[in-house]
């Protein structure tokens, strides 16, 4: 898989950011690996929708960096999604955090909720993000695991119509630290963690499938 190069660079924070998942986490993301592991031995898709309650910044991370690693560790047959439980946009923010950790963007003309189209390979096809709720058109509508990504969408919504499976893979909102001192250290640090995780969670998948050829 060749991967843009300043992506390469990030991975190394990410590994090392691995080291230190909680075993709490841990405990979750082995869980949730053996849910993707158990619908590929099926030869089933993987339909993900990442969920937190504007779609904004926490998901759509999420999704991206499920989605790459999907890729990177050869997990086929993974679709990631993402939604609200109300649409707002892709934040800013978030996204030049995704461009200064090796990511290429690209958005649509709307000025209030861009299409933005994300890449990490020019082997790949571009992910599509866009603030939606999340049962969204293009969202799946049955047969998915809800990710909820925040506690106040998953305390919102404590049924997801057509989920099979909810991970309640929460972070917390660098949003809370915008225009402050702290903003670029803490938009830097969320995807690192997120990616961190995601990199575990397919990497387990990964070996499980392996194990079970």
């Amino acid at each position: 898989m060749n991967i843009y190069p300043k992506i390469e660079q990030t991975l190394l924070a990410v590994k090392s950011a691995a080291i230190n998942i909680p075993s709490e986490r841990i405990e979750l993301l082995d869980k949730f690996a053996q849910y993707i592991a158990d619908k590929r031995i099926k030869g089933l898709p993987v339909n993900l929708i990442f969920i937190c309650t504007h779609n904004s910044r926490r998901s759509h991370l999420s999704q991206i960096w499920a989605q790459f690693f999907a890729g990177f560790y050869g997990v086929q047959e993974v679709f990631c999604s993402s939604g609200g439980t109300e649409a707002t946009a892709f934040n800013p923010r978030a996204v030049k955090c995704l461009k200064d950790q090796g990511f290429r963007t690209t958005a649509g003309s709307d000025d209030t909720n861009p299409v933005y189209s994300v890449t990490y390979s020019d082997e790949y096809q571009p992910i599509k993000c866009f603030s939606k709720v999340y049962d969204h058109p293009e969202n799946p509508r049955k047969d998915f695991a809800a990710v909820m990504t925040c506690s106040d969408a998953d305390e919102a919504c404590p049924f997801i119509p057509g989920a099979e499976k909810r991970f309640p893979v929460r972070y917390e909102d660098p949003k809370k630290f915008d225009d402050t001192p702290l903003e670029e250290e803490k938009y830097n640090e969320r995807p690192i963690q997120i990616a961190s995780e995601m990199d575990y969670l397919f990497s387990k998948s990964a070996a499980i499938i392996g194990g079970n050829l």
